[in-house]
């Protein structure tokens, strides 16, 4: 069966697990190609995509050879899914950490993001960055994640307002409380309780990205907040 002409280049990154691989298979299952992105060729066993592209975020001066090893020149959707956290207070979070936390979440997507802007002006692309709450308000603990995050506000925006003329719609998501494994680690990390039913599923927050992808050529959503009807909040159990 011959794949449709209206198939869509697609990059998500953080493809391996959770939400980018609830991606992986939303895009594909409607004829997408997808790129998908992981730090391991292993990480990466039974996801569906066309293609893949291996590299380390915590190393982001390593993506210009692993993005020029893939030769991308058309990229219809770029997905910044991956992402790092650790909820901790400032007086022991240690520099190791806010420089990994800074590179994974902010400085490798600002560089992914430079790498394929070619590709995505061809393309008359889209850019997906999967934010959080976080990246609206930062509580207690939250410091290096909600600092990250706040900072790819802050490079959404700008691309937004500089890319408009090449036709590159940028969209930021902020979805709050979604079962992933991450949400179970920050939730260990604060001794607080977590219930799966209170929360979003992946596969919801994926469709609410395809639909993104599918909004006509004449408009883009700048920013999408996402949260469970009854979200249980991160507190400590007694």
């Amino acid at each position: 069966m011959s794949e449709p002409d209206t198939a869509k280049t697609i990059l998500v990154t953080g493809a391996g697990r959770g939400l980018g691989r609830a991606l992986a298979a939303q895009l594909t299952a409607r004829g997408d190609h997808v790129i998908a992105h992981a730090r391991s060729e292993g990480t990466l066993d039974g996801v569906p995509c066309k293609s893949r592209l291996i590299a380390d975020l915590a190393t982001p001066e390593t993506l210009a050879d692993a993005v020029a090893a893939a030769g991308i020149d058309h990229l219809d959707a770029l997905i910044h899914n991956a992402g790092i956290a650790r909820v901790e207070p400032i007086a022991t979070q240690t520099l190791d950490w806010w420089q990994q936390t800074l590179a994974v979440n902010l400085a490798a997507p600002a560089e992914l993001t430079r790498l394929l802007l070619p590709a995505l002006r061809a393309a008359r692309g889209h850019v997906v960055f999967v934010n959080s709450g976080a990246g609206l308000n930062a509580g207690p603990l939250w410091a290096s994640y909600a600092a990250s995050k706040f900072g790819v506000r802050a490079l959404a925006d700008a691309l937004r307002a500089e890319e408009q003329g090449a036709g590159v719609r940028v969209t930021s998501l902020y979805p709050s409380h979604f079962d992933t494994d991450m949400q179970r680690s920050v939730r260990e990390q604060a001794n607080s309780n977590y219930d799966p039913e209170r929360a979003t599923s992946v596969d919801s927050i994926a469709k609410a990205i395809v639909d993104v992808l599918n909004t006509p050529a004449d408009m883009v959503i700048n920013e999408m907040r996402i949260e469970p009807p009854n979200p249980l909040p991160i507190r400590p159990k007694s």
